[in-house]
């Protein structure tokens, strides 16, 4: 079962008339809207456990900040919020499924429309069942995604950071993954440095220190990474972003894969090279990023 809310982001829009319960199977999305012609939009997705969605204001934030990259009209969090909050205690309420998840997505609209409006929706459904890769890990490669390491810097019309609907990439490369017999693929920069999963922010374990790549790089900044950082220094360990060569990456004693639906998959090879699974600390982190309440 799936609940999905339409929200009207105009302005002319009545408080009643601004968040509407639709069937997800019925014709919703104009064919012209450039979410879907162009990929011209964005979108955050968010998990709910049981019934409590986590890490709503550190999503919100980063869908304003993607808004604020395409230039996009400023998203209404308040409304953004409550829909989630609905979506989540009624598909909660369906299903008593513990672990869901919410995808929130803001396109530019119908291209050419008059007056000009986002089309936006907020979508609730079960979350896939991640128990084997939290617990069991998971094999990954590395790609080149093509670009150097200050691309964002030196080319901000890329929108590197952001995170739009234009995931062609990132499904090519989880693809590319499992046609080499991995679970999942790290990109680098092409001068070398370590940068992010298609779908995940990557953590490291070097030297006793806790590492993720810098939002510097142009990497999506990780509302999961953020919580397991929290987590990290509550158990004594110093954390910070990090250019992260792939000599680095290659030493670290322990290593991650983070997202919100995923949590913490622990990586036990990269290219093939061994990864040590601290199984402990990382089922201690799932149980922190699992119990969070927000």
């Amino acid at each position: 079962m799936t609940l999905c809310l339409m929200l009207d982001m105009s302005e002319t829009a009545s408080a009643s008339d601004r968040m509407t319960a639709i069937d997800v199977n019925g014709p919703q999305i104009s064919v012209l809207d450039l979410g879907v012609t162009r990929g011209d939009g964005i979108f955050e997705v968010l998990a709910v456990v049981d019934g409590h969605p986590q890490a709503v204001t550190a999503h919100l934030r980063r869908m304003q900040n993607s808004a604020a990259m395409l230039e996009l009209p400023r998203p209404d969090l308040g409304l953004l919020e409550q829909a989630v909050r609905r979506a989540a205690a009624e598909q909660y309420q369906m299903t008593h499924e513990r672990e869901l998840l919410i995808k929130i997505v803001m396109t530019r609209g119908v291209e050419d429309a008059m007056p000009a409006a986002p089309t936006c929706w907020v979508v609730a459904f079960p979350s896939a069942d991640f128990s084997r890769e939290r617990s069991e890990g998971i094999d990954i490669i590395t790609l080149d995604r093509g670009y150097p390491h200050d691309i964002a810097a030196r080319a901000p019309w890329l929108l590197a950071g952001a995170k739009t609907l234009s995931y062609a990439v990132n499904k090519a490369a989880g693809r590319e993954a499992a046609r080499r017999g991995a679970d999942d693929a790290l990109f680098v920069s092409s001068d070398g440095y370590a940068l992010e999963g298609p779908t995940s922010s990557l953590i490291v374990r070097v030297d006793a220190r806790i590492w993720t790549p810098s939002s510097a790089l142009g990497v999506l900044a990780g509302t999961t990474q953020g919580s397991a950082f929290a987590f990290f220094a509550e158990h004594g360990y110093a954390t910070a972003q990090a250019l992260l060569r792939m000599d680095d990456v290659y030493r670290a004693d322990a290593m991650w894969f983070v997202s919100s639906g995923r949590m913490a998959a622990p990586v036990r090879s990269l290219d093939g090279r061994s990864v040590p699974v601290d199984h402990e600390l990382t089922d201690a982190l799932n149980e922190s990023l699992l119990g969070r309440i927000e």
